[in-house]
């Protein structure tokens, strides 16, 4: 006949479950470690999608102001701006947009596009200013032009 084992004060004979404090810090010291790696480069990578979304917005919008110069016959004014993509200005009978299937966008930071037309550089110029909203800058604050 087997006598059961005696057991110690305190402890109910099940494996113990759970973590302790000092593996809970180990845990999230190691967690922190990551994050402070990858966290920089995330979020560089975050500033270069909008440049690069810029820069195809910018293309899409030039591909649509030369399909109205080849309808209209010239390019949309600085008065009638981007809308004339979208909407038909008074008194162009030629008009044959709408030139975009959506509305015209805002730049990847949220404000519009800027329109000249005649440029300095062309004729016409479009550019956004970049995160920071001014002209100039370098990174993600650099211009994004069409010429």
């Amino acid at each position: 006949m087997t006598t059961p084992s005696p057991r110690r004060a305190g402890t109910s004979g099940w494996p113990r479950r759970g973590f302790t404090l000092l593996e809970l810090l180990v845990v999230m010291a190691i967690i922190g470690l990551l994050a402070a790696f990858v966290a920089p480069r995330y979020f560089s990578q975050i500033g270069q999608s909008n440049s690069t979304l810029a820069r195809a917005q910018v293309a899409a919008l030039v591909s649509a102001l030369d399909q109205y110069r080849l309808q209209v016959g010239r390019y949309p004014s600085t008065q009638q701006g981007l809308q004339a993509l979208m909407v038909a200005p008074p008194g162009e009978a030629r008009w044959a947009g709408p030139y975009l299937k959506k509305d015209v966008p805002n730049d990847p930071w949220g404000r519009a596009f800027v329109y000249k037309a005649p440029g300095q550089h062309g004729d016409f110029d479009l550019s956004s200013l970049g995160r920071d909203g001014q002209a100039g800058g370098s990174g993600e604050d650099a211009d994004v032009h069409s010429w």
